[in-house]
């Protein structure tokens, strides 16, 4: 695993010390972060279940000024803390460690992103699609700018809609597909 372009492009990162992250190839990242380019600087970002970073830590090398980290497995939680240590990160991100269901759902969480990246374990579309749907309507109420992107990754063989969100555009990659999303009508912060 390693940061493809930018600022800290070659660098390499800690993988995932066990099977509970997916790391996305190369390939794949540079062609999405290809498209995505013209967003990224500036922009704040959401990483939800983001493994050891290499969305997130991409996004900042390509000249996003800040990233929210969200993970709860301990052992992707270590090798995330050591990745943005190692790039020196620190003062242009943060790690949420508790279940973002309810980081995002809480009233007095207000943060906002122009990007998210939204790779749940696989198994959440079959197991726990109504935590991801809620996910879809907290984001839309409080976190999404108007223009928001939302990258959601799963199983080709799965689909999940996603209330108040529209695909703008669907990639397959394998078994996998990336799937980037918008507001269907641009949501205000009550």
């Amino acid at each position: 695993m390693r940061i493809i372009a930018g600022e800290f492009r070659g660098r390499k990162l800690l993988p995932p010390a066990t099977g509970a992250t997916r790391p996305i190839t190369d390939r794949v990242k540079q062609s999405l972060f290809d498209i995505l380019a013209p967003r990224l600087g500036g922009a704040a970002v959401f990483d939800c279940f983001a493994g050891t970073g290499s969305m997130g830590l991409e996004s900042l090398s390509r000249g996003a000024s800040h990233v929210s980290f969200f993970e709860t497995e301990r052992t992707a939680l270590d090798r995330l803390s050591q990745n943005i240590a190692a790039l020196g990160l620190g003062d242009r991100s943060n790690v949420v460690s508790m279940d973002l269901f309810r980081w995002f759902a809480s009233p007095t969480t207000r943060d906002q992103a122009a990007l998210v990246f939204l790779d749940p374990p696989y198994r959440f579309l079959n197991e726990r699609p109504e935590e991801l749907r809620r996910l879809a309507v907290n984001l839309i109420a409080r976190h999404l700018l108007p223009d928001a992107i939302v990258v959601f990754r799963h199983d080709s063989a799965d689909t999940l809609d996603l209330p108040g969100l529209k695909v703008l555009d669907t990639r397959q990659y394998g078994g996998m597909t990336l799937e980037l999303l918008s507001q269907d009508t641009p949501a205000t912060i009550g």
